[in-house]
């Protein structure tokens, strides 16, 4: 499944939430990613309908596995980018809004290639 930078940043906010909270609703994600209402239920629709999402009788969402497994992996691209940079002696903050730009865009091989700089 194809899917989009949009879609990315809401699969990786509700790991966030997840890893913060036991429960999370449609007004959870509109407060950590400053959305509105409607926009929210627009991508809540469509991450239930690609599998991506399940919500319950009382509203809680949660990643299916795909949902899970495309969260964790833009979410470790995340990190592993904001990592590289602070150490190149990016100011934390703009390394953290720098990587979530690039975690979308950065191909397998550069992205293997700042794992391997980590390690080293």
């Amino acid at each position: 499944m194809n899917v989009t930078e949009a879609v990315e940043n809401y699969l990786e906010a509700i790991l966030v939430l997840s890893q913060r909270q036991s429960e999370i609703r449609a007004t959870d994600i509109c407060t950590y990613m400053s959305y509105s209402r409607p926009t929210v239920s627009i991508a809540v629709k469509g991450m239930k309908q690609n599998g991506l999402i399940c919500v319950d009788e009382h509203n809680r969402i949660t990643l299916t596995e795909e949902g899970q497994r495309i969260a964790e992996s833009i979410y470790d691209r995340h990190n592993t980018i904001a990592q590289v940079l602070m150490r190149l002696g990016v100011d934390r903050e703009v390394a953290l809004e720098d990587a979530c730009k690039m975690e979308h865009d950065i191909s397998d091989a550069s992205f293997s290639c700042f794992k391997h700089f980590l390690r080293g």
